[in-house]
């Protein structure tokens, strides 16, 4: 695994060697001018509905319905249940098992953003959200049988707090971490394509290589919350899977 992950950053670094990165302050106006709307600071109470959407171009790309565990400055913590409303982009389903038959998933969304809608399926997750950070880590439970399957590192933009919810963008780059911490790359092929087809630009991509150190410190480490904290926790018997609030589509 070492090996593999000397090699894919190495890569990462020759595709950037010519690319110029740009202050930290630009990135975030940047990302603030993409998402749209007036930025929101107040904190929600668990229990608390609310919609975990992807933001590209000014329209909303992908929407989740999630229900908040905590939400402090320094973390949020979100539950996704099987059954939980989402709005995706046409094209999701094929992408999911790598089917490029039609579109990518960065020529559909520098393109129009046509939507279908769908339950949640099998996997209960818990989503770490961390202020700044370029990825969030996930926590997979099998909902059936409330076994826990794997943890996870979601590339991601930043989040930031919407009228909502919480709005980042998912830049298709994982980490899938097996309980016994063995860990693997997932979706190398289709992050290298989207930073090809100009979908993922390369400040985000800056971003994502300026974590990796403390991402992998965290996995090696099996530091919070890729260590025990969790596995513990169960929802509410109360909290059931809940639908999109109805703005979820305004910005």
């Amino acid at each position: 695994m070492r090996h593999e992950s000397s090699r894919f950053a190495q890569k990462s670094e020759d595709q950037l060697s010519s690319l110029t990165s740009p202050s930290l302050n630009c990135i975030l106006l940047r990302m603030i001018l993409d998402a749209g709307g007036k930025q929101v600071t107040h904190y929600r109470t668990p229990g608390e509905p609310c919609a975990l959407r992807g933001i590209f171009r000014n329209k909303v790309w992908l929407v989740q319905s999630v229900i908040v565990v905590k939400d402090e400055p320094a973390e949020t913590v979100l539950l996704l249940l099987p059954g939980a409303q989402c709005v995706y982009p046409a094209g999701y389903a094929r992408w999911r098992v790598h089917d490029q038959s039609g579109l990518t998933r960065w020529e559909e969304a520098l393109s129009d953003h046509l939507s279908l809608t769908q339950a949640w399926e099998t996997n209960r997750i818990l989503i770490f959200l961390e202020p700044e950070k370029y990825y969030s880590c996930f926590l997979f439970w099998n909902q059936k049988t409330d076994q826990f399957v794997s943890y996870y590192i979601n590339f991601q933009l930043p989040y930031r707090r919407s009228h909502c919810g919480f709005d980042t963008l998912d830049l298709d780059l994982d980490i899938v971490i097996e309980p016994d911490y063995q860990w693997k790359w997932k979706d190398v092929d289709e992050y290298e394509l989207g930073i090809r087809q100009g979908g993922i630009r390369k400040e985000w991509v800056r971003g994502i290589e300026a974590s990796k150190t403390e991402v992998f410190d965290r996995i090696s480490r099996r530091k919070y919350p890729l260590d025990d904290s969790w596995l513990s926790w169960r929802p509410d018997p109360s909290w059931l899977a809940p639908a999109l609030p109805p703005d979820w589509q305004v910005l």
